[in-house]
């Protein structure tokens, strides 16, 4: 039982966490704005810097909650659709229906796309909720492919997927500057002389760098100095409240039964070794049954590239019974 509060704490704690992101998205134009027209400026308000950190509060994630569905029904709409025969979409609308059931929520839409990642990710907020499940998760086992189904319903009926989709648009605008910054820390500089010839060739780069690769990297490192206030619960969010909220989900479907159980660490196994992850969108992996961020993103967000792992040796484990 100690466990499970200390792990609702820290879910929690990164709730939080995901919230004060576009909070402070939101304060970097507003509380400049604020100050200049409160009292210290041109007065015409009665509230300076303290009014625009009140804005933020309530505009950044309403704004964010706001654009966040939007964002992934267009990232959705772009995504290969399955065309599967209407036998074959009746059953999974069915298996869907029937796993929502049991699980205690309303059954959401299912668009299935064609993808050679076994994942399945679910989305929620003002337009609804929906699963998007890639064909190659369908192709596996029946208990498998149901246990990955019912973790995404349990992630809804937790709202765990409402509060990731709500955040969703500020963690990529955080995410996208973070990944930024990083290349421009790395540009390599010492390019051989074989690449300096054939760039000549084609005509677009002289012998000597117009900008030194020094100038790159201080400008890498001034872009993550000022994303730090943002990337730093960004962070704390994604390893407490998306990762955990996984892991929490996991024992949700392991209480159900033994059946479950295994096919849920067969189905995260798979998945997580199985070829096919740069085919899923990166949009989609936080709201996904496995995370298939890859290297670069993964470091750009502090996380752990073992939490599959993680996952499957607490699944498989004796001692979490």
């Amino acid at each position: 039982m100690a466990d499970s509060v200390d792990g609702r704490g820290r879910r929690a704690l990164g709730a939080l966490a995901l919230l004060a992101v576009p909070v402070v998205l939101a304060a970097v134009p507003l509380v400049p704005i604020a100050a200049l027209l409160g009292p210290g400026g041109l007065g015409t308000v009665p509230l300076g810097a303290p009014g625009g950190l009140l804005a933020a509060v309530v505009v950044g994630p309403a704004l964010s909650a706001l654009l966040g569905p939007a964002l992934v029904d267009r990232r959705i709409a772009r995504l290969p659709r399955a065309d599967l025969d209407d036998r074959r979409a009746d059953f999974v609308a069915d298996r869907v229906e029937h796993l929502a059931g049991e699980v205690g929520v309303d059954a959401p839409p299912v668009t299935a796309v064609r993808a050679d990642a076994a994942n399945v990710a679910v989305t929620d907020g003002y337009r609804g909720a929906r699963l998007v499940v890639s064909t190659r998760l369908l192709a596996l086992p029946k208990a498998d492919r149901d246990a990955a189904l019912r973790h995404a319903l349990v992630r809804l009926r937790t709202r765990r997927a409402l509060l990731t989709t709500a955040t969703l648009p500020a963690l990529a605008a955080v995410e996208t500057a973070a990944l930024l910054a990083t290349l421009l820390v790395g540009r390599r500089g010492d390019r051989t002389a074989a690449d300096r010839r054939v760039n000549r060739i084609h005509g677009y780069e002289p012998d000597r760098e117009r900008i030194p690769s020094w100038a790159y990297a201080a400008a890498g490192v001034l872009c993550w100095l000022l994303l730090l206030p943002a990337w730093v619960p960004a962070t704390v969010g994604d390893r407490l409240s998306v990762a955990g909220g996984r892991r929490a989900a996991d024992a949700l479907v392991a209480r159900v039964g033994s059946e479950e159980r295994e096919g849920l660490a067969n189905a995260v196994a798979f998945a997580g070794d199985a070829a096919g992850a740069g085919d899923w969108p990166p949009l989609l992996d936080r709201l996904s049954f496995v995370s298939m961020a890859d290297a670069e993103t993964g470091r750009v967000r502090g996380t752990s590239r073992q939490e599959a792992r993680t996952r499957l040796a607490r699944l498989r484990s004796k001692r979490t019974l």
